[in-house]
């Protein structure tokens, strides 16, 4: 058996019960092109080619499971590389669908990576996280959770978490709670992928106890109904709305 690497945050997924869950709410079948990240031992992977999905793309950092992931079936494709940094636009067929239990140490820069497929069609996520990591996903204004990747998946369509996952579940057993949590994506495609977008949230959140105005003072104006506030305060729509003012004054100065 290979153990796990700490440093690629490996913690594998033995439950076929909590696979089946995964399979089953995900709808995964003939039609569904999926993304698996981390496959490992490859657990996962057989799922899904059980599910008889078209076809499934695993991207694995490790390439000690080179052997484990060389199975027969002509559906799968085995790619070698970080996750963070892998080039999606390369995958044929794209995929529609990523269900993954990704490393929990990747989990905020590797989900802004891929919400910026829904052009392409990746408008379906499902992934085993840190619950921690699954509650600030899914946090509401007003609370010390939220941050710039749950107002974004918020912008974008909706996040929930589906089910809570044992730690013995896991081989090794993990120190953190998991949760099954889904995000579908169904608006507003362009945002994820626009560095505009993305600047505005984390300046607004860099310092927390600090008012808007406050933390985009070097970057924008900010209407005045919202000068006054912390950026964790405001709904998505009220963000929106700023953020389609920003654009429109930036758009006026590259016309001037």
């Amino acid at each position: 058996m290979i153990r796990a690497l700490k440093r690629y945050g490996q913690n594998f997924l033995q439950d076929r019960n909590v696979l089946a869950f995964m399979i089953e709410h995900s709808g995964a079948c003939e039609n569904d092109c999926v993304l698996e990240i981390g496959p490992g031992h490859g657990i996962l992977t057989r799922a899904l080619l059980d599910a008889s999905v078209k076809c499934v793309h695993c991207v694995e950092l490790d390439e000690r499971f080179r052997d484990e992931l060389s199975l027969s079936d002509d559906r799968l494709h085995v790619h070698w590389g970080d996750a963070v940094t892998f080039d999606y636009d390369s995958l044929v067929p794209f995929p529609n669908k990523i269900i993954a239990n990704i490393p929990y140490n990747i989990t905020t820069p590797l989900i802004w990576k891929l919400i910026q497929y829904a052009e392409h069609g990746l408008t379906y996520h499902m992934y085993m996280l840190q619950k921690e990591a699954a509650i600030r996903l899914t946090a509401p204004p007003d609370t010390k959770a939220r941050y710039p990747l749950g107002v974004t998946v918020e912008a974008i369509g909706r996040a929930s978490i589906l089910k809570n996952v044992s730690r013995e579940c896991f081989r090794p057993i993990p120190n953190v709670d998991s949760v099954i949590a889904e995000i579908v994506i169904e608006r507003n495609f362009e945002i994820a992928c626009d560095s505009l977008w993305s600047e505005m949230l984390h300046r607004g959140f860099a310092h927390r106890r600090k008012t808007l105005q406050n933390n985009l003072k070097d970057f924008m104006s900010v209407p005045n109904e919202y000068a006054k506030m912390r950026a964790e305060d405001l709904t998505c729509d009220e963000w929106l709305k700023i953020y389609r003012e920003l654009k429109k004054g930036r758009n006026v100065l590259t016309t001037l």
